[in-house]
């Protein structure tokens, strides 16, 4: 049985497109990023550590898999993850107008063979923003309690100048990368590390 650990009704959609049967595992991992970590270090190592605490809850389970994933938006270095209130929400979407960021999503699968991980970078370019569009898209609420306070799936996909990679990462669970780990193919991250200037 596949467990997804994951509190996101988001990435519980994306993985019923794949059509494989699931449960959900309610884990609780800190989500704080250590001084100096690089951003694709920290998505990653969330990831693991949430496919993790679900293996704890069903290790025991013949044929268990446990899905981990993080997402997060990376502008200038900094991480951006969920804001902390609706001022805050306005400030990400202030730096994220008019500029190209990267929205990096760490699959990490964990059995009892092992952890298969990946994580997928996708460039994504905001129009400019104006004060009234900002503050009209927090005012939706939509912001809250996704990275970088944009929900691709929702309003601010008219922001969306330009997108190379996957959307569906950006959404929070890139299904190209999460079949090909669920049907048991590695991957690394090499590549994905290089810092998008915008």
């Amino acid at each position: 049985m596949l467990y997804l650990a994951s509190k996101s009704p988001r990435r519980a959609e994306l993985l019923d497109r794949l059509g494989i049967a699931y449960r959900l595992l309610d884990v609780d991992v800190p989500e704080i990023r250590a001084p100096g970590e690089a951003a694709a270090d920290y998505v990653l190592r969330v990831a693991r550590d949430k496919a993790a605490a679900g293996w704890a809850q069903v290790a025991g389970e013949t044929g268990a898999r446990v899905l981990g994933a993080d997402t997060e938006v990376v502008l200038d270095g900094d991480v951006f993850g969920k804001p902390a209130d609706a001022a805050d929400a306005a400030a990400m979407l202030r730096r994220l107008s008019g500029r190209t960021h990267q929205v990096l999503s760490a699959v990490v699968v964990h059995d009892a063979g092992g952890v298969r991980e990946v994580v997928s970078t996708t460039q994504v370019r905001f129009a400019p923003l104006d004060e009234a569009a900002i503050a009209a898209y927090v005012a939706t609420g939509e912001p809250m309690g996704k990275a970088g306070a944009y929900g691709i799936q929702g309003r601010a996909e008219a922001f969306v100048e330009h997108l190379a990679g996957s959307y569906s990462g950006v959404m929070g669970l890139p299904l190209h990368e999460t079949s090909r780990l669920l049907a048991g193919g590695h991957q690394t991250m090499s590549g994905h590390r290089a810092a998008i200037a915008g």
